[in-house]
């Protein structure tokens, strides 16, 4: 029995430690594709004037503080006392992260709406969105199975985070397409608005949440 047992005891060790290079590998690619996503929304909209893009890569960049928090806790092995205080930083930096993006995007969102501020159509916000649905559900799915393979909390939350940027990739094209095809100006700062409670939620959830 001793036997069966201490043969199994490093297949295990094997199998978590090639889950857990699979985890950085996405993670990795996390951040690569936020960055550039983030680029291309907060310059896109910028120029467009555009609340919801600019919202959208916002979010992208809490997506590249989350990725990288994340390696940061994944450096460090799973018996290590630092591991847990680790999480509780990472996640409540994260968590304020998207409370100040909830609170900037209601700030511009309502501005926008009382000034009457009309956006120009996107056609590179329209394709970023496109993309992004495309490649976030695949990736979230991923994450999910890497997290199950090594018992992690802390992936699981990424996942759920990655599968969140496809509902505001969503919402931003909707928004968006309103805009191009039926001139609804407004339907921009709408969506924008309409990416708060889920963006407060996220937030709140993380910073209320127990490690």
């Amino acid at each position: 029995m001793s036997a069966m047992y201490s043969s199994a005891v490093p297949t295990l060790v094997k199998r978590q430690r090639r889950a857990i290079s699979r985890g950085r590998k996405l993670e990795y690619f996390t951040i690569a594709w936020n960055s550039i996503e983030a680029l291309v929304a907060v310059v896109a909209g910028a120029l467009a004037g555009s609340v919801s893009m600019i919202g959208f890569g916002a979010d992208s960049l809490i997506e590249v503080v989350s990725g990288s928090a994340l390696l940061w806790r994944m450096a460090v092995v799973q018996e290590n006392p630092k591991r847990k205080r680790r999480e509780r930083i990472a996640l409540k930096i994260v968590s304020f992260c998207f409370i100040a993006l909830a609170l900037y995007l209601s700030f511009e969102s309502i501005a926008t709406l009382v000034h009457k501020r009309k956006p120009e159509s996107s056609l590179i916000g329209i394709v970023l969105a496109c993309v992004s649905l495309i490649i976030m559900p695949f990736l979230s799915h991923l994450k999910r199975k890497v997290a199950k393979q090594i018992d992690s909390a802390a992936m699981h939350a990424d996942a759920r985070q990655t599968q969140f940027s496809l509902y505001l990739s969503i919402i931003l094209l909707a928004g968006l397409a309103a805009n191009a095809t039926l001139g609804w100006w407004w339907a921009d700062p709408l969506c924008a608005l309409a990416m708060v409670p889920l963006i407060a939620k996220e937030g709140f959830d993380n910073l209320m949440a127990k490690n």
